[in-house]
């Protein structure tokens, strides 16, 4: 049954056309999780109990997105998240908060809004554990420049864990 969720979850991640960014994941001290679906890719590595550093690159139409972020574990399940964004027309800082927490036997659920300069962008999701080490996403993700046109999607992805 888990590995015919893992194909079908492999299956709709290469095949899905939303984009999305990083899902919120619970990583132990020392783990690195690397997450792929059609318009991201991302790769992160809890360096200290408290302190995540992450990177990730998100294809939306239009527009080539690349962060480098660190969440810091402000208490069980509520973080603070710090990054810059490099998008087409140059780089821009943006802070936010993120809350998880269990919602369900064997999910995970989470909620972030980061902003910065020139856009906001809202998550909220769920992480489904196949095994030990590969998690399912999904979520719904808002991005909202100042300028141009907010997009909306909801997006399918998984997450490797080691």
């Amino acid at each position: 049954m888990k590995k015919a969720l893992l194909t079908a979850a492999a299956v709709l991640t290469l095949n899905a056309t939303a984009a999305f960014a990083a899902p919120i994941n619970d990583l132990t001290q020392s783990q690195t999780a690397i997450g792929l679906g059609s318009n991201v890719f991302y790769l992160e590595h809890k360096l200290t109990d408290s302190f995540t550093l992450g990177l990730q690159n998100v294809d939306r139409t239009g527009s080539n997105m690349d962060d480098i972020y660190g969440q810091f574990k402000l208490n069980g399940q509520l973080r603070g998240i710090i990054g810059s964004r490099d998008v087409d027309f140059g780089s821009k800082l943006y802070l936010g908060m993120a809350v998880n927490g269990p919602v369900a036997p064997e999910w995970n659920g989470y909620a972030a809004l980061i902003a910065g300069s020139e856009f906001k962008e809202v998550q909220i999701g769920a992480n489904y554990k196949i095994t030990h080490n590969v998690d399912l996403n999904l979520d719904y993700h808002s991005f909202m420049p100042d300028e141009g046109k907010s997009r909306s999607d909801v997006g399918i992805g998984a997450t490797l864990k080691f």
